[in-house]
């Protein structure tokens, strides 16, 4: 994974850092639909990413490499809502299918204590 924190810098074009690395198309998904990435730290082994909904609750990304991520949803109070394990295109389809935290039809109980993002 390091190879690809190395290819996300200002100034690199998508289709590029694409048709080097074709499993990152689902990060620039991610990056399209509002989602911010923390920056990089020497020795980390994951990228984490997060998107911050208005009314304070929160969506998140662990990628360990393309076959092992985490999605997760944290209410107002850092409670996990829904989370979900997988490969990296699974984890963000699953994403990008959860409905917005306003929606009825979102997850609302929670599972767990989650982590600060952002």
């Amino acid at each position: 994974m390091e190879v690809i924190v190395n290819l996300i810098v200002p100034g690199d074009t998508d289709a590029a850092v694409v048709a080097a690395y074709p499993e990152l198309r689902h990060l620039l998904d991610l990056r399209q639909g509002g989602w911010r990435f923390l920056p990089i730290e020497a020795g980390r082994s994951q990228i984490d990413g997060f998107r911050r909904w208005p009314d304070g609750w929160s969506d998140a990304i662990r990628i360990k490499d393309s076959g092992d991520a985490l999605g997760l949803r944290l209410d107002r109070d850092h409670a996990i809502t829904w989370e979900y394990a997988g490969a990296l295109a699974e984890v963000v389809q699953e994403l990008l299918l959860l409905p917005q935290p306003s929606s009825r039809l979102a997850p609302r109980l929670a599972k767990g204590k989650g982590p600060r993002v952002g």
